[in-house]
């Protein structure tokens, strides 16, 4: 018999292994972030165990960071790393446990489907292969990567380009909540598609700023929430440095100066089975115009995508009392514009259920590229008139 491995040797691989002597008690732990207390995040191989008959037990599951997504929540699976499958989970308010019987010698588990940093680079390549799309290099992360924008607009278009409007689409300031970067390559396969009437008229009238892994180091590193210094990038956004948090210190910089009249800051939330998004309410410069916006551009979304909803989400922040460290607030406030924090769930979305493969990768990007029509539909009114 082949002994039992498991490998955490590959990018955003991580899990701590505290037995393997037996097939029907495997016992884990989830790893915290480096440098910080965060842990959620897991993705590792179990080699060696098919045919057999297999429980995992992940000990410390009801002390995480988020011991409430737990609670209805399924293991993504997969035997070629490619092709993602749910696997039926059960957790008891400590440990959470699953039993399969492996069908092939490996079997990846994930917290979710992963983005990997080559496929990263891949979706960079290809949108660089658009004669709209500028790659831009703005800083380095703390451990060396590139932090790189795409700026996308038809430079052909009769609108001058000091006259479009300016929308920034940023993703996976926490590392784990991969659906966001499955969320931009939705987003960009569509407003990349020359044939695509609604991406056209987008470009002739916007320029694009698209940021699709804030946190690069965290998401090789297998953290949750914290880049590889251990700071949660979303709680950087007033007082950025390059020693703790260069990437928010370089988009906040672009942000400042080529200036922001709508922005999307992609997430996944880990208790809530619902796509949502949250706006600026409970910053000093929420206004009417701005309380106007935000509800025709949901109102919009939810016309046009059933995955998208309303009803479920977070408390409405009371006025005053935005956390300013957060994107979505800092960037409302300081440029007095729109801007959302749009969230997808770990689980599944509630309201449209897949037994199969629960809320994915695919569904992330189906999403990405459906938020083209509320951008749209809001685009002329972004700004008042002179």
């Amino acid at each position: 018999m082949t002994p039992l491995h498991i490998s955490t040797a590959f990018d955003s691989g991580t899990i701590e292994v505290l037995s393997l002597a037996d097939a029907k008690d495997i016992q884990l732990h989830i790893r915290r972030d480096n440098a910080s207390e965060f842990a959620q995040w897991f993705h590792f191989c179990l080699q060696g165990a098919g045919g057999l008959a297999v429980t995992l037990r992940f000990l410390n599951a009801g002390s995480s960071a988020y011991p409430k997504g737990w609670e209805g929540y399924r293991v993504v699976a997969s035997y070629d790393h490619q092709h993602w499958f749910r696997i039926a989970t059960q957790f008891d308010g400590k440990e959470m446990s699953v039993n399969i019987t492996p069908q092939t010698h490996s079997i990846y588990c994930a917290y979710f489907e992963p983005y990997s940093h080559e496929r990263h680079l891949d979706l960079i390549g290809s949108a660089a292969a658009s004669d709209t799309v500028q790659v831009q290099h703005l800083g380095q992360t703390v451990d060396g990567r590139d932090v790189t924008l795409l700026r996308i607009t038809d430079e052909q278009s009769v609108t001058a380009t000091a006259q479009k409007k300016k929308i920034w689409l940023i993703a996976r300031q926490h590392p784990g909540e991969a659906m966001a970067e499955w969320f931009v390559e939705g987003f960009l396969e569509r407003l990349l598609d020359g044939d695509d009437p609604v991406a056209r008229v987008l470009l002739s009238k916007s320029v694009f700023y698209v940021v699709p892994n804030m946190n690069l180091d965290g998401a090789v590193r297998g953290n949750l929430r914290t880049n590889a210094a251990g700071a949660n990038l979303n709680r950087e956004w007033q007082s950025p440095s390059l020693e703790k948090s260069p990437e928010v210190f370089w988009v906040r910089q672009k942000m400042m100066d080529v200036g922001v009249d709508l922005n999307l800051d992609a997430h996944g939330d880990e208790n809530l089975p619902y796509n949502f998004c949250v706006g600026t309410e409970g910053t000093p410069g929420y206004s009417p115009r701005i309380e106007a916006l935000e509800g025709s551009f949901k109102a919009a979304w939810q016309s046009t995508c059933p995955d998208f909803q309303t009803a479920q989400g977070y408390s409405r922040a009371k006025p005053g009392e935005a956390n300013m460290t957060l994107a979505t607030n800092w960037i409302g406030q300081n440029f007095d514009c729109l801007a959302f924090t749009i969230e997808m769930p770990f689980k599944d979305n509630a309201n449209l259920p897949d037994e199969v493969v629960g809320w994915s990768g695919e569904r992330s990007k189906k999403l990405g590229a459906s938020v083209l029509l509320p951008i749209l539909a809001v685009l002329d009114q972004l700004r008042d008139k002179p």
